[in-house]
């Protein structure tokens, strides 16, 4: 520091410390504490703000703690406010009382007493009005209730009947001006100006501000216009100052007081500071008010002398009892007039303007809360108005003290809560029951005065209809006689009177700051004469315009003689009428509004659904682009010769664009977009061509008739279009003897005439039914509902005849496959191009009912072309083309030659270049059986029929001996066994060998043969305890899951419903705050442990701990999954729960949210709570509770399976706003509105976890990997081979996540890897089925890496384990791949044969992979690794078997075909024809609950066998399907992993 700056600090420090010093060096007294602490200095808190008060009597509560009396043990309210305190107004006070004692009455109230603040949690004691009440309930209904709430108690109070209830005082119980100056400090400094030592003005200095919200003002609303807000509302010292312009002015008198001594003593001391002038004026103006209150207004309202000072008594209790809370407002409210006179200080009473002309007075019951200017209070207008109402309530008398109460009060008084008017006597009479306040007849005994022994004890002025009723109400019990009623109803009001005296008296001895009291040092004998001189006239004449001569000596009393008389004693009848009860409804006008918010909210997955489908379409249209590029070299261009229109299907389906195109050979062919045929139509199949033309809308509509076809339909975009394509083929049918006719007609009748497709395909529908039910001899209610069909009908379909491109479709074939021209050309026996009813029948006949050697003459005649009944070599080879045709042409022209020769040569024909039929048929004599089951496969077949057909499986011998030739005619082969499923049970056949021995397998068990001993109800009862054996991990850690959430759950919701702190809330929204509360909590702990199932490094480190043996690590997605959506069910119960809160909070009072919600509401009786959409968008967990909810729909869309395989770019990027969401969950649960944060408690540990999980993948993501070799292969796979890191450890069957930093860092795919752990380098096999794989794809293209001159690099992430890895813990394990999911497989097959060559033991003794793919070509890179492991496989544990799907059944005809090459093939070579491997080979789909079967019949010792499949889901939902099915025998269980991708 500057030595200049340290000069100017100490010179500012001095400064300050010489004004300090100035301003004490004038207070030389001790300046009492504005909240009343520290006035006894034995016990600190007496009188203080917030003090206890003190019960003269016992409390009388129903339970004896808190409970406060009801009916029917005492009266109702209300009945009883009309029986006692009814009756006629304008009897004047028998004292003379004026108007103006009775509010600064009201004012003194005010100053000592604040039991008007309600109590938390909220309690209510409601009053019924009874039926037919002429105020409240004219129309009789009996269902009115007027809320009435229980005020403020110590907590620690009302716990047991040692400790009954106590009510708290909010304001000090002290006479020292906390009406004008406030209960506090930071109350009296927000009054203060700080200038003068005076208290803030408003404009023009005569009024004090109006409140701006730092003032805690009480700002009910206006009962006669329901106005509220801060207008006319000033800050005054308390709270419930503004409740009337009459109490208001009281308060506006002191306010100006206390201004004008300040001003004095600024004049007169102009070197005081501000703090000297204030509390100077304050010490002056607290014992005026004193004075006054003691010795002027006190002996004028209880007409009684008030006892001598005798000094301060230390250990006396001047703390204010509930009886003179009760007594003293009682007392003061029958001296309300309904009326208060304003006048000048010429004693002129002014008239006031009301709605239907003008008035003598101010009405009472229209004044409360008053925010209007001028007649009806003061407002914001001239401060003449506040001099007025002085001036008038000092001349006019009071009613009489009595029990009668003004309607104004009884029937008009400001209601609470959501009701405009209440009755204020019932209000005290409720009052008085929850203060417990004891029985009239046990006060009066308290206070010396005799007991009540009769009713009409009460006074003989009492009319007897009056005391009768109250008799009744009470059953004549006197007892019973509450003491608000009982003092009202005595003649002298002595009960009341005593009570008040007493607690002023006590007020005044105990008080230590007495302006009296000799002892404090507050004043003079010389000052207290002089305060005891001054006289409230003394201060409004000080205050007001008005000079002494115009004001009484006493101005609480008016005597004869006194000037400015009053007019007239005021009554009802001289007044406005008072505006009637209106019911406030807090939720007017937001139904709408409301209901639209919940509509938008649960739109939200909506539009999200609607943001994703827009994703998802465009990266579809990306994509088919980006292949578009890629294929474009495959698709044919149309030619510019063909025309374009759009093609008509039939009603309700799109038109279609297609081209049309006309070639010389009369045949119209209709191309698709890219130049793929769609359909050939030939013109000269038929004598006449038929054209029909639209002659409507525009004439673009043309029919093109095809018999024995579908019609086509085409409507070009012109007219013109139109006639040039008619010239087209005119032109093209020219020279020829086809006549072309053209027809015209509407275009209506037009598509009416036209056969469509869709009736077309219902036509050969019924021809393949009819034609089933005549080959198969099948029911007519089995083929299908004939007897439904009308004749027409059936003759048309026994008429229809199938063209080539309709048989091909039967068959399942393209139609110019060779097979199809053989099987066509033979069935067409009259050659005219297409198949009748009667052709089609016969070749099914024979296929379906043939014997095997009239089967094979159909074959030898099919193939020999030139009918010279010789079947050459090359007709040989073109039969057995045709068969590999659906194979994709599999085989070369050379491998097909070399099974023909060996098949020559196993028949002895090696000599001959030509066979017969009978060499042809001993070629086949090893095959009847399977000859016998051929049959030609055909779409449509009924599903009657293939039920009872015989089916082919593969099963597994114990033993599996080595395929060698010469044990291949000895032994059966270790896999296609045949079995046909007969009636009287089933059979297992060996395929036919050298040998045709029968070998039966031990299907029925023991365990077989007792389940099917036991009931229905056993086996379900076996199969759920075969169940629970299986997932008994899953079941235990899912059960201990769920146990938790609804253990959290369920605590949430006891907590809030029976032991939460009593703040109220769930007496307020009790369903709601279960719900949500409850739903919070489970919400707090899913999404928190959730991120535990995302940790994979640490997953994958446990799976190789024993916790793996307890915990089913594999299951980690599913129950992430799984986690999820319980997460979302319970954020949806958050969320209904909510919504239930909000419209409970929406029509709840300030003062209830006040106790609900304290740090966000302040009580001050304006009533209408926030609207809706305070609650949902203007606080912090509202909106942010929406945004959850918007990112929630966000993420939980995107990561459908649907979205996410679309567009995984968009389910990862959307997959990242958990960040996003966690965020937003401390920031909804921070605010603390109903409990204090929470979800960190539940989140702290699995955050940590996660973060150091993230934190590794993190440290290895940034090291760039160098690819080392990147090669395409066939069937959009590419095969890329990298970098090892160093310290990469991994297990086969594990994955890693890879980014290429050519297409973007941020974008991770988790992919197999298909190298072994031995290997120096890592491998991924990667199919281009998305973008990212395309494009990753077209970066590895020769041309890619020309371009950029070098390989990309990679970044990794992993490994990762999952249940794959898992192989070599089974004894027996089943490896099921499909198309690319075989990679995992690749790893493991590699890694075994590895182990196999070293010698290396293993737990595996048996490993079968099965190898499902649409064609042995699609991964030939699989081929050379499963050759690999072949020849490395000296302990034979490997058996592959490849189900190829593209070939059909395998009872179909040239599946039999291919069956027999294949077998011939193994023969020769000792490896599969297709594949070239030792493997077995199949085709159609693998039929897994016989593999699995012959299994457990192989292996029975064997406990588990471990079955792991990895492919599309169809796939692995099959496998899984069969390990269900034999899981429930008491067999060998299948314990099944796998993978969808």
């Amino acid at each position: 520091m500057q030595p200049a700056e340290m000069m100017l600090s100490l010179a500012l420090i001095l400064l300050v410390a010489g004004t300090l010093g100035r301003a004490q060096q004038s207070i030389s007294w001790e300046v009492q504490r504005y909240d009343g602490w520290y006035n006894n200095l034995q016990h600190h808190s007496r009188g203080a703000a917030g003090a206890r008060l003190l019960r003269l009597l016992p409390a009388d509560y129903a339970d004896g703690v808190y409970q406060a009396l009801q009916e029917p043990r005492v009266p109702n309210a209300r009945q009883l406010s009309r029986v006692v305190a009814q009756g006629p107004s304008g009897l004047p006070s028998r004292r003379n009382t004026t108007v103006l004692a009775v509010f600064f009455g009201f004012h003194v109230l005010l100053d000592i007493l604040g039991t008007e603040e309600a109590g938390c949690p909220a309690e209510f004691l409601n009053i019924h009005i009874p039926a037919g009440d002429p105020v409240f309930d004219p129309a009789g209904t009996g269902g009115v209730v007027l809320p009435f709430q229980r005020i403020s108690w110590a907590p620690e109070t009302g716990q047991s009947p040692n400790s009954p209830r106590q009510q708290t005082n909010a304001v000090t119980g002290w006479l020292d001006g906390s009406a004008i100056y406030g209960p506090s400090h930071a109350w009296s400094d927000a009054l203060r100006s700080f200038s003068g030592g005076q208290l803030a003005a408003g404009p023009g200095r005569q009024l004090p501000r109006q409140t701006d919200g730092k003032v805690p003002m009480w700002r009910a609303l206006d009962p006669s216009t329901t106005q509220g807000g801060p207008k006319g509302i000033y800050d005054l010292g308390s709270a419930w100052g503004n409740e009337s312009p009459f109490l208001q002015a009281q308060g506006i008198t002191w306010f100006r007081y206390h201004n004008h001594l300040a001003a004095g003593l600024a004049r007169a001391h102009p070197s005081w500071s501000d703090e000297d002038l204030f509390q100077h004026a304050r010490k002056q103006v607290i014992a005026t008010f004193q004075n006054i209150v003691l010795y002027e207004w006190l002996p004028t309202l209880l007409g009684t002398r008030i006892p001598d000072y005798p000094g301060y008594q230390q250990h006396l209790d001047p703390s204010l009892s509930p009886e003179f809370v009760v007594a003293a407002g009682q007392f003061l409210a029958t001296m309300v007039p309904p009326g208060v006179y304003k006048r000048t200080p010429r004693c002129q009473f002014q008239r006031v303007p009301g709605p239907s002309g003008s008035f003598p007075a101010v009405r009472l019951c229209n004044s409360y809360w008053s925010r209007e200017v001028g007649g009806k209070g003061p407002g914001q207008g001239d401060a003449m108005e506040v001099d007025n109402l002085l001036l008038g309530m000092s001349s006019q008398i009071a009613e009489r003290e009595d029990r009668i109460v003004v309607e104004d009060l009884q029937d008009f008084w400001y209601g609470p809560l959501r009701y405009s008017r209440s009755d204020l006597v019932a209000s005290r009479l409720q009052r008085a029951r929850d203060l417990g306040l004891p029985t009239y007849d046990r006060a009066r005994r308290h206070f010396g005065l005799r007991p009540l022994r009769s009713w009409m004890d009460l006074g003989p002025h009492l009319p007897p209809q009056v005391l009768e009723e109250v008799a009744a109400l009470y059953a004549n019990n006197t007892a019973g006689l509450e003491l608000l009623p009982g003092g009202m109803l005595e003649a002298d009001s002595s009960l009341f009177s005593a009570i008040i005296l007493e607690q002023f008296v006590r007020l005044r001895d105990g008080d230590r700051f007495w302006f009296e009291n000799s002892q404090n040092g507050l004043f003079t004998e010389q000052e207290v004469i002089r305060i005891r001189n001054t006289s409230f006239r003394d201060v409004l004449a000080v205050v007001t315009q008005a000079e002494h001569s115009q004001l009484q000596a006493n101005v609480f009393s008016w005597s004869g003689g006194d000037p400015c008389p009053q007019p007239q004693q005021l009554t009802a009848q001289h007044l406005a009428n008072c505006t009637p009860l209106v019911v406030l409804d807090y939720f007017a006008g937001s139904g709408a509004g409301f209901g639209l918010t919940i509509v938008l909210l649960c739109c939200l997955p909506l539009v999200t659904l609607l943001v994703a489908w827009v994703v998802a379409a465009l990266r579809r249209r990306d994509f088919q682009r980006l292949q578009k590029r890629h294929s474009c070299s495959m698709h044919r261009e149309v030619t510019s010769e063909a025309m374009q229109a759009m093609e008509w299907h039939g009603p309700r389906t799109d038109r279609a664009l297609v081209y049309i195109q006309l070639q010389a050979d009369r045949v119209l062919k209709v191309l698709d977009g890219r130049g793929s045929v769609l359909r050939s139509i030939s013109l000269g199949a038929h004598p006449r061509v038929e054209v029909f033309l639209s002659s409507n809308k525009g004439s673009r509509a043309l029919l093109l008739k095809s018999p024995k076809e579908y019609d086509l339909v085409l409507f070009f975009s012109q007219e013109a279009e139109r006639r040039i394509f008619l010239g087209k083929l005119q032109g093209c049918l020219e020279g020829s003897s086809l006549e072309l006719q053209l027809f015209e007609m509407k275009e209506q009748s037009l598509l009416r005439l036209a056969v469509t497709q869709q009736q077309r395909k219902q036509l050969l529908e019924t021809f393949f039914r009819h034609l089933f039910a005549q080959v198969l001899e099948i029911n007519r209610c089995d083929a299908g509902e004939l007897d439904l069909e009308s004749s027409q009908k059936a003759k048309e379909s026994l008429a229809c005849e199938l063209s080539r491109a309709e048989f091909a479709e039967a068959l399942g074939l393209k139609a110019h496959s060779m097979f199809v021209d053989s099987m066509f050309s033979l069935a067409d026996k009259d050659g005219n191009g297409y198949i009748s009813f009667r052709e089609f029948l016969d070749i099914l006949v024979l296929f379906m009912k043939g014997s095997p050697e009239e089967k094979s003459k159909v074959m030898f005649r099919m193939y020999d072309i030139d009918e010279n009944g010789f079947l050459s070599k090359e007709e040989f080879l073109r039969m057995l083309r045709s068969f590999i045709e659906i194979s994709n042409n599999c085989l070369s022209r050379e491998q097909a030659e070399q099974v023909t020769e060996s098949m020559f040569c196993a028949s002895g024909f090696q000599d001959r270049d030509e066979l017969t039929w009978e060499d042809f048929h001993y070629m086949l004599r090893d095959h009847d059986s399977d000859l016998r089951l051929t049959q030609l496969c055909v779409r449509g077949v009924p599903e009657v029929f293939k039920q009872n057909l015989c089916n082919r499986v593969s099963f597994i011998e114990r033993k599996e001996p080595r395929r060698t030739i010469s044990e291949e005619e000895e032994t059966p082969s270790p896999v296609s066994m045949h079995s046909c499923v007969e009636q009287e049970g089933q059979e297992l056949r060996r395929r036919p060998g050298r040998r045709l021995k029968q070998y039966q397998l031990q299907l029925y068990t023991e365990a077989w043969r007792k389940r099917l001993e036991r009931s229905r109800a056993q086996q379900k009862l076996q199969e759920l305890k075969r169940f629970v054996e299986n997932y008994r991990r899953h079941i235990a850690c899912a059960g201990i899951f769920c146990a938790l959430t609804a253990g959290l759950f369920a605590e949430r919701a006891y907590y809030y419903a029976f032991a939460s702190p009593r703040t109220g809330i769930s007496q307020a929204t009790l369903v709601g705050i279960i719900i949500s509360r409850g739903s919070a909590a489970c919400i707090s702990f899913l999404f928190s442990y959730l991120l535990l199932t995302m940790c994979r490094n640490l997953l994958t480190a446990l799976r190789e701990t024993f916790l793996n043996r307890y915990v089913p690590f594999d299951a980690a997605v599913d129950f992430h999954r799984w986690v999820a959506m319980a997460a979302l069910l319970f954020s949806v119960l958050h969320t209904a729960g909510h919504v239930v809160n909000v419209y409970i909070f929406s029509v709840t009072p300030l003062s209830v949210l006040s106790c609900l919600f304290p740090s966000t509401f302040t009580n001050d009786g304006s009533q209408f709570p926030q609207k809706y959409y305070w609650w949902f968008f203007q606080t912090i967990p509202g909106m942010s509770g929406v945004l959850l909810l918007a990112v929630l729909a966000v993420i939980y869309v995107f990561a459908t399976h649907h979205f996410r395989r679309v567009s995984f770019q968009a389910f990862w990027l959307t997959h990242h706003l958990y960040l996003l969401l966690y965020g937003l969950i401390l920031v909804h649960g921070s605010y603390a509105l109903i409990q204090q944060p929470r979800f960190h408690l539940y989140f702290l540990v699995p955050a940590l976890i996660y973060g150091a999980d993230k934190l590794l993948s993190l440290s290895r993501k940034k090291v760039e990997i160098s690819v080392v070799k990147a090669e395409l292969l066939p069937s959009g796979v590419t095969h890329l081979r990298f970098q090892r890191p160093q310290g990469f450890d991994y297990k086969s069957g594990q994955w890693v996540r890879v980014a290429c930093t050519a297409l973007g860092t941020s974008e991770y795919h988790p992919f197999t890897l298909t190298s072994a752990p031995h290997e120096d380098t890592l491998s991924l096999h990667i199919r281009a089925v998305g973008p990212w794989t395309t494009r990753l794809r077209e970066l590895c293209s020769p041309d890619s890496l020309a371009l950029m001159g070098t390989l990309p690099k990679l970044y990794l992430d992993g490994p990762f384990g999952e249940g794959h890895q898992e192989w070599h813990k089974f004894e027996v394990s089943v490896l099921v791949g499909g198309g690319i999911g075989v990679t995992p497989f690749a790893s493991i097959l590699k890694d075994l044969a590895f182990k196999s060559s070293i010698s290396c033991r293993l737990l595996c003794k048996k490993i079968y992979f099965i190898w499902v793919t649409r064609t042995q070509r699609q991964f030939e890179w699989l081929a050379d690794i499963i050759r690999e492991v072949e020849e490395t496989d000296r302990q034979q544990l490997v058996s592959v078997h490849i189900y190829i799907t593209q070939l059909p059944e395998k009872f179909d005809l040239r599946t039999t075909m291919l069956y027999i090459c294949e077998r011939h093939f193994q023969k020769v070579l000792n490896r599969s024809l297709f594949t070239g491997l030792r493997s077995i080979t199949h085709f159609g789909r693998p039929p897994f609950v016989p593999f699995f079967s012959s299994l457990q019949e192989v292996y029975p010792e064997v406990q588990k066998i471990g079955v792991f499949s990895c492919g599309p889901p169809a796939m692995t939902k099959s496998v899984e399907k069969a390990c269900r099915q034999l899981n429930r025998k008491d067999q060998t269980y299948f314990a099944h992993h796998y993978e969808n991708f």
